[in-house]
């Protein structure tokens, strides 16, 4: 490998580590799921340092080229990414469940509370909820925006 590819072969190493370092940092990728990317970039950067590393490991191990080596690395590390994610999206599952088992008894606790109000002549006033779908965030904003042209013209 030439002096020049090593050089980008490790900028472009260094370079995707301070992105992954700053999108933990700006909370986009949370630290447990990054620590896997970390991890690639750190070996990847070990391998660009000593290049005869991925060459001995591969003779070690009875493959014959060194770019197999680095193939079976990323069979591997897709793998891992795969079993990470199917371990994220159970535990996100069971929660989703147990939340909407959660919200369902509630939803049933307030319309019993209703018909119990209703019965003693106590007037309800029904609130309209919105959901995921209707996208309640976009109608915040302009609730809020129109909220300040009032004031502006005022």
């Amino acid at each position: 490998m030439t002096g020049r590819l090593q050089f980008l072969i490790a900028v472009v190493t260094l370079i995707a580590l301070i992105y992954v370092a700053n999108k933990v940092r700006k909370r986009v990728i949370e630290l447990k799921y990054a620590l896997v990317w970390f991890l690639v970039t750190f070996l990847l950067f070990i391998m660009d340092l000593f290049p005869d590393t991925l060459g001995d490991m591969a003779r070690f191990l009875g493959i014959s080229l060194p770019i197999n080596m680095l193939i079976l690395f990323g069979f591997g590390f897709v793998l891992l990414i795969l079993y990470t994610f199917t371990i994220v999206i159970t535990n996100q599952d069971r929660r989703i469940k147990r939340l909407i088992q959660e919200v369902s008894i509630l939803n049933y606790r307030i319309d019993e509370l209703e018909n119990a109000l209703r019965k003693e002549d106590i007037k309800v006033k029904k609130i309209k909820t919105r959901t995921a779908d209707e996208g309640p965030e976009h109608k915040v904003k302009v609730e809020k925006q129109e909220k300040f042209k009032l004031l502006e013209e005022e």
